[in-house]
């Protein structure tokens, strides 16, 4: 016997999807505001429960890269700069971040970057084809300390089987945490999926494109510890 929810019997009751992410209230300086204004229309994809013709959004043929949870948008920025061969869709829920990668794109001068604000498992879902990605960055996500909320952590088996699916043969998960216990969670948990394969043993060196952040050095000199993980999806 199985509480599954059957989705043909309208007399279950849906359970509510886990979140792993809190849409905090933050303040938005004027030129967050302004760029969200003036370079919305232009780089602020509206969410849309279709497929995403990168061709058509980046106007060329180009490896994707999907990023999750950008925050600010200072390392997306700058590995975008660095790959220009590489288009870049970055998922984020918070209007502050939203905008102020917005500045960055317009400082910067990039054309190969692009943003979705909602959430990251419908945006997967919904707008990215299976097996179109040659890439997937989660940079430090919330590691939610509390025992209590470890089940709100992104990185779960049911979610990285999903990544895995939208992957190329070849493709790469790329994940970056400053939490210890959430790093040791992560590599037992992508080395329990099947179809990824670990590019080091155990934690990776951090690849060259992903920069420092302001935060990463200062706790980089404290003696914080910062753990990547690289894993590459096998060819069937």
């Amino acid at each position: 016997m199985t509480d599954a929810h059957d989705p043909t019997d309208n007399t279950a009751p849906a359970r509510p999807r886990i979140r792993s992410f809190v849409v905090r209230a933050g303040r938005m300086g004027t030129g967050q505001i302004r760029a969200i204004e003036t370079l919305g229309p232009k780089f602020v994809l509206p969410y849309a429960p279709q497929r995403l013709s990168p061709t058509d959004t980046f106007g060329r043929a180009a490896p994707l890269v999907l990023e999750i949870g950008f925050g600010m948008g200072d390392a997306t920025a700058k590995i975008a700069q660095a790959l220009p061969g590489t288009d870049f869709l970055g998922v984020e829920v918070h209007p502050p971040g939203v905008g102020a990668l917005l500045k960055h794109i317009d400082e910067k001068g990039l054309s190969n970057l692009r943003i979705v604000q909602h959430d990251a498992v419908d945006v997967l879902e919904h707008m990215i084809a299976p097996g179109s990605l040659a890439g997937v960055h989660i940079f430090f996500p919330d590691p939610w300390h509390k025992k209590k909320h470890n089940k709100r952590r992104l990185i779960q088996p049911p979610f990285v089987a999903k990544l895995v699916t939208h992957l190329a043969p070849g493709g790469y998960l790329h994940c970056a945490t400053d939490w210890q216990p959430y790093a040791e969670q992560m590599l037992e948990v992508l080395s329990a999926e099947p179809a990824l394969r670990n590019t080091a043993e155990g934690y990776a060196p951090r690849p060259e494109y992903r920069p420092l952040t302001k935060f990463e050095n200062r706790g980089i000199k404290l003696g914080h510890g910062v753990w990547d993980l690289v894993f590459v999806k096998q060819p069937k």
